[in-house]
């Protein structure tokens, strides 16, 4: 049996350690056998040496088979999509139906949000009723009839990587391209996936904080995913703006509904669920082409498959049986609402997106530690895109907010989230490039 200081001095140095190490090591961190200095010691030398394409793979996968990995006899193929995280990234709640309404089958394991960044179940648990840890029978049946179930992490789903993930986080290890590809991956890979498709997104409201670290972690997801035999592409996608028009969780939640039923559709918004919607669907063999793939998303949106399977999803995990009809009346609504005027008339730039995520956190639709409660019903609608022209006095975007004494310091911080000049900038392209193994 291997000593854990022996791997750790082995990786410290440099050396490439087996996938048998690998494995004995990750099954100290779910047994809690390896202390958790040695953990941080072990991040610590990954995070200054790296790993091999190998070694990424065995770790991914070790994390992966450190617990539950579900395994499926459906007559179609199992596919997902991941975001590293944005502000008004409300893709997965129309993106799951749209490809399900398509042939594909979807469990979605989505997770909080954390910093400026939102996150899917929180936008879910805007929705009285809805479970989002439904049991195993429940995910297979709902999965099995409706084609997609967004859902949790459950505790047993990669367990390794929680405790993992938790001592990096105070070890100052997080920012490891290699251990972050082996945390996202772990948990996707262990929902039996035929397909991936990753939204690594580029910009200032990115989790990344260059446009090359975006490409590396997106280079590193596609190799490793497809080492572990899991076809995978990637997208690096645009996050100098808000994807949305919104940003917040009932007030995103109203938009993906909004969205699914013929209600306005913000271009943006629109091109990176089209295309991340045709890669799973490509991938998964239920399209031709990427341009045949999107023509059959348009169209479970026109027939309104995409609206039903969303709806049937809500009843089916303990939400309202009339949700869609009756969203405005359901979801929480916050008592203020103001508008956040221009200060000057000229064209508005690319936002400072992280600062307009840390606004919402601020006014309590997130949070900055795991441990804190969300106000559901504050945050922004109406959001101004970079290019418009706007006059001074006109809404910049409209505030959903608690109080009247939120209002000036979120006022501030939004001006000066959002620029203005005399001339416009470059257009924003929405999909900067295309990855696949």
């Amino acid at each position: 049996m291997p000593l854990p200081q022996e791997i750790i001095r082995r990786k410290r140095d440099g050396q490439t350690l087996s996938d048998d190490d690998i494995r004995w090591f990750v099954r100290g961190i779910k047994d809690e056998s390896i202390s958790e200095g040695q953990v941080g010691a072990f991040a610590m030398a990954v995070y200054f040496n790296g790993l091999t394409l190998a070694e990424r793979v065995a770790l991914t996968t070790a994390m992966r088979d450190s617990g539950t990995v579900l395994r499926w006899d459906l007559p179609g193929p199992v596919l997902d999509k991941h975001s590293t995280g944005g502000v008004g990234d409300v893709v997965s709640l129309m993106l799951g139906p749209m490809v399900a309404a398509c042939g594909g089958y979807v469990p979605m394991i989505s997770g909080r949000g954390l910093g400026h960044t939102g996150g899917t179940l929180d936008k879910l648990d805007s929705i009285p009723g809805y479970n989002p840890f439904p049991s195993n029978t429940v995910l297979e049946q709902t999965v099995r009839e409706l084609g997609v179930a967004i859902i949790g992490q459950t505790g047993d789903l990669a367990p390794a990587d929680r405790r993992f993930y938790g001592i990096r986080d105070v070890t100052a290890t997080v920012e490891s391209i290699d251990l972050i590809t082996a945390s996202i991956l772990s948990k996707k890979l262990a929902e039996g996936l035929d397909a991936l498709v990753m939204d690594v997104k580029v910009g200032s409201g990115a989790f990344m904080p260059t446009a090359e670290l975006s490409e590396q972690l997106a280079q590193s997801i596609v190799a490793v995913a497809e080492g572990a035999g899991v076809r995978t592409t990637a997208l690096l996608t645009d996050m100098n703006q808000v994807l949305a028009r919104s940003a917040g969780n009932a007030v995103e939640v109203r938009e993906a509904v909004e969205y699914l039923t013929g209600g306005p559709r913000d271009a943006a918004l629109h091109e990176v669920t089209l295309a991340l919607g045709a890669e799973m669907l490509l991938s998964g063999g239920l399209a031709d082409s990427l341009d045949d793939a999107r023509a059959r998303l348009q169209q479970s949106l026109d027939n309104g498959q995409a609206a039903e399977r969303f709806a049937k999803m809500i009843a089916a995990l303990g939400g309202p049986v009339d949700f869609l009809e009756k969203a405005d009346e359901t979801l929480p609504v916050a008592p203020i609402i103001q508008t956040i005027k221009a200060p000057q008339s000229g064209y508005v730039q690319p936002l400072t997106v992280r600062d307009i995520g840390l606004a919402v956190v601020a006014l309590g639709g997130g949070r900055t530690r795991a441990d804190q409660r969300i106000d559901a019903a504050v945050g922004l609608t109406d959001i101004v895109k970079p290019g418009t022209y706007i006059e001074a006095g006109e809404p910049l975007a409209v505030a959903h907010l608690r109080s009247e004494a939120q209002f000036a310091e979120l006022q501030q911080r939004l001006i000066a989230a959002m620029p203005i000049a005399d001339r416009p900038a470059d257009a924003l392209s929405v999909i900067h490039q295309r990855l696949a193994h």
